[in-house]
């Protein structure tokens, strides 16, 4: 990786992410994405999500990455600038487009949902160990990746492998699987992700996602395949989250949401337990933390929103088993949390 000199004590930040963002084209209204006559302009990318809703929560947070000399790649430069991410490690392709895709409103579960990338050969993928700064990627306390970034290229398989490695000093590894199919053209993805995963130091995995790409069942299994991680995080949807913590399992219910769009929630929850890791704060708290900021991307129609403020949500997080059990989130909850909270205390 390419060096700029050391960093000073004061660059360092909470959390470095890496990845490709695209702009996204939300439909201005529902149906197939044949029939929809507009679009609305959004940013959308598993990294910097994260790296968003963590500044958003207070956090000082670093965006790395590679966006085309062009017009989207400015957008996403100073959009997810404005989140108050750093965005001074990011590099311009002159020779290659900002990657972006047209989705239609539907849950990605669902087989009416429509993706259209059109990324292949994006800045993004030219990412490499040449060519990032390695000074910038050390420079937090905590190191998101994804999976999808190996999915891009070779050279950004490359650059993972790397990141996720044993190196003396290395910053802590957390490491999303972010299963995407449709972007493994090279037929190696079960190997390459779990040779990620197994180096990373907090993993997070969906069950569905296990047992599509390692025909693993259930959190149990998972854990039986993947023991090195200090810490591995199973989301399970919406029944909630199980956390291996060292010898501990926890597992926390996600609250009743009221769904305006599947996408973004696993960045948020990424976002969430990340945060209220570097918080210190007890594991089921990180897992509640992690179901409250999910909740704030599900009751939007972007990738990304607004979370409550952290005051708010340490609130929300330390109530009672009960009264966490009855507690209903729908659109706008993030400025009404005294009153999601007073109808979950009401019996």
């Amino acid at each position: 990786m390419t060096t700029t000199g050391p960093r000073d004590a004061s660059d360092v930040v909470d959390v470095v992410t890496l990845g490709e963002s695209m702009v996204t084209f939300l439909p201005s209204r529902p149906g197939r994405l044949a029939d929809v006559p507009s679009f609305d302009r959004a940013i959308g990318g598993a990294e910097s999500n994260v790296a968003c809703a963590l500044a958003a929560a207070g956090h000082s947070v670093r965006w790395i990455s590679r966006v085309g000399a062009d017009g989207f790649g400015d957008h996403l430069v100073e959009t997810i600038g404005a989140y108050g991410v750093d965005v001074s490690a990011v590099r311009r392709d002159p020779a290659r487009p900002t990657g972006v895709y047209f989705r239609t409103a539907g849950d990605r579960a669902t087989e009416a949902h429509e993706v259209a990338y059109y990324r292949a050969g994006s800045a993004a993928s030219a990412m490499s160990v040449q060519n990032v700064d390695a000074e910038a990627v050390r420079s937090g306390r905590v190191l998101h990746l994804t999976g999808i970034t190996a999915a891009l290229s070779e050279g950004c398989a490359g650059l993972l492998r790397e990141l996720t490695g044993p190196h003396p000093g290395r910053p802590l590894v957390s490491f999303d699987v972010n299963h995407r199919p449709g972007l493994w053209k090279r037929n190696d993805g079960a190997r390459v992700l779990r040779e990620l995963a197994r180096g990373a130091d907090i993993l997070f995995v969906g069950e569905d996602e296990a047992h599509q790409v390692w025909a693993l069942d259930g959190a149990d299994a998972i854990r039986a395949a993947f023991p090195g991680p200090e810490v591995l995080v199973v989301k399970q949807g919406a029944r909630g989250a199980t956390v291996f913590d060292k010898g501990d399992v926890t597992f926390v219910p996600a609250p009743h949401v009221d769904v305006v769009a599947a996408v973004g929630a696993g960045d948020a929850f990424a976002a969430g337990f990340l945060s209220a890791t570097l918080r210190g704060r007890p594991v089921r708290e990180r897992l509640r933390h992690g179901h409250l900021m999910a909740a704030a991307a599900l009751t939007v129609p972007g990738d990304l929103a607004a979370p409550a403020a952290p005051h708010h949500t340490d609130r929300l997080a330390a109530l009672d088993d009960e009264t966490w059990g009855r507690l209903r989130l729908g659109p706008g909850w993030t400025d009404t949390v005294d009153r999601a909270e007073r109808e979950a205390r009401t019996p």
